[in-house]
């Protein structure tokens, strides 16, 4: 009799255990292919290059936006893509945005106006979304991403699903790389588990809507 009562909780248990060790697993894969993504540099050449925007003081880049910067800077002088595309909007109390800020910074340091596409958003999502339509029209689809490595891979995924084409080249001096790299890593864990479940467009929505805060760049 006992047998008979408890023999559905242990199945129940069973089921339980099976997809509790499934979403570890998930986890750890998805852990894993951030983690080398971020410490994937591509050499190849591309049509455009898109550096995701983060953190502007007051006119100036911060150390995470100017780290970023200068990756792109290194790329575009090795005449490794002809167009750089800059993200990245207003937060709260700012008067410049991040792509005004970070044009600025690569036409002070020798990067044509022309060259330059401006694109805006609070999220990775949104940086795509706002310059999706003018890369396409210009035929630009293969881009080479930088931005931080931990972000590195959920950058090139949400560009993929908007119909890019990207290759990574992830910041090696960003100042975040000594300052809580785990914290971030799990995060983007986090957020690229969720995004291929939901969808990114979906999780950006989501998250935009409801206030919540992800790393740096989006």
């Amino acid at each position: 009799m006992l047998g008979l009562i408890f023999a559905p909780l242990r199945l129940a248990f069973k089921i339980v255990s099976a997809l509790v060790t499934l979403l570890v697993l998930y986890l750890a894969v998805t852990f894993a292919q951030v983690w080398l993504t971020g410490r994937d540099h591509s050499t190849g050449t591309a049509q455009a290059i898109i550096v995701f925007g983060t953190t502007e003081d007051n006119g100036t880049p911060s150390p995470v936006l100017a780290a970023r910067l200068k990756e792109t800077l290194a790329v575009y002088q090795a005449h490794r893509a002809p167009w750089v595309v800059v993200t990245g909007g207003k937060r709260p109390g700012d008067v410049y945005s991040e792509a005004g800020v970070s044009a600025t910074f690569l036409e002070q340091h020798g990067v044509p106006a022309g060259r330059i596409i401006i694109g805006s958003g609070s999220d990775t999502w949104q940086n795509i979304s706002s310059v999706i339509a003018t890369l396409k029209q210009r035929g630009l689809i293969h881009v080479i991403t930088v931005t931080d490595p931990f972000h590195e891979y959920r950058a090139m995924a949400i560009a993929s699903a908007q119909g890019l084409y990207p290759k990574p080249s992830p910041v090696p001096s960003s100042s975040t790389i000594s300052s809580s790299l785990w914290h971030y890593y799990l995060k983007e864990t986090v957020a690229v588990a969720a995004g291929r479940i939901v969808g990114y467009g979906t999780l950006s929505h989501w998250t935009t809507g409801h206030s919540i805060t992800w790393p740096s760049g989006g």
